[in-house]
């Protein structure tokens, strides 16, 4: 990541897209402190996540994450209830009696049932074991919740039923969240404003709806462009993108998306282009919008 800089306002939701490698899972783990940046921070209600352990102890438990693979995510080990209890019994949160309690109620609202307390991961289909992970993530009632492709290992009929709940738990337990996605049209639904990344950087950023109506940088541009027309009648003619996003370790001059851009410039493989606001709160990374 360079100069990866963004705000989520509290109660919203805020899109991460890009293709594969380009840092969007980078970025959530520097925030939620798997990572520790060279350089920058990361502000929490004000407050830096960057000092010791215990320092911020308190508040990473306000911080909490629902990953990609639910089969990977969970202990094969522990039962359902073990592993919705563990970070209530961590944070020694109340008794025994207690922690099952809060564990049972947390289970019953992300839609689990109370015969399922006793199961194995393995014995749950992959929506149930998403479920498991979301109200795992839940348990400690954070503030800010990571959802890192949390619907992209299901089938397409259970990822309208896991994104319906995740709205619904937003609202009841006014949760903010970071939405990782490659999925645009996921993003479209689920998102108020949304960055764009490419190869380590932000290069677009603006309110969701803007976004689709009205994307400005040329990359924005190609991958709205790729998202598949539902009606069969109605085909979009789109030239993809020539060659694959560069190493990470060998960046290209100037812009970085310079060697695959369709209205590339003789500045774009000289000046590398730093985030401008175009109109109020829509900003982008791209020569077509400065002046030199």
């Amino acid at each position: 990541m360079d100069d990866v800089s963004f705000e989520i306002e509290k109660g919203t939701t805020f899109g991460l897209v890009g293709e594969s490698g380009c840092g969007k899972t980078t970025t959530s783990k520097t925030i939620l402190g798997l990572y520790r940046p060279t350089s920058g921070g990361v502000l929490f209600e004000g407050q830096s996540l960057n000092g010791s352990s215990t320092e911020t102890n308190d508040l990473r438990r306000e911080i909490q994450a629902v990953f990609q693979d639910p089969a990977g995510s969970l202990d094969p080990r522990m039962t359902v209830g073990k592993i919705v209890e563990e970070p209530l019994e961590i944070r020694k949160s109340g008794d025994r009696a207690h922690r099952k309690e809060q564990a049972t109620e947390i289970l019953n609202a992300v839609g689990l049932r109370q015969e399922q307390y006793d199961r194995f991961p393995h014995e749950l289909s992959g929506g149930q074991q998403q479920r498991v992970a979301i109200a795992r993530a839940l348990a400690l009632r954070p503030t800010l919740v990571i959802l890192d492709e949390p619907v992209s290992a299901l089938d397409m009929s259970l990822r309208a039923q896991i994104l319906n709940l995740l709205k619904d738990l937003q609202a009841e337990y006014h949760l903010t969240y970071l939405f990782v996605s490659h999925d645009l049209s996921v993003v479209r639904y689920m998102c108020d404003r949304v960055a764009v990344m490419y190869l380590g950087q932000v290069v677009e950023s603006c309110r969701t709806q803007e976004l689709f109506m009205k994307p400005l940088h040329p990359y924005t541009k190609a991958l709205l462009e790729a998202v598949p027309v539902p009606d069969p009648e109605h085909q979009v003619a789109h030239k993809p993108l020539p060659g694959n996003v560069p190493s990470p370790i060998n960046i290209p001059s100037g812009c970085r998306f310079h060697p695959r851009c369709p209205q590339v410039m003789p500045a774009c493989s000289k000046l590398e282009p730093t985030l401008v606001e175009v109109s109020p709160g829509h900003v982008v990374s791209c020569h077509l919008y400065t002046q030199h």
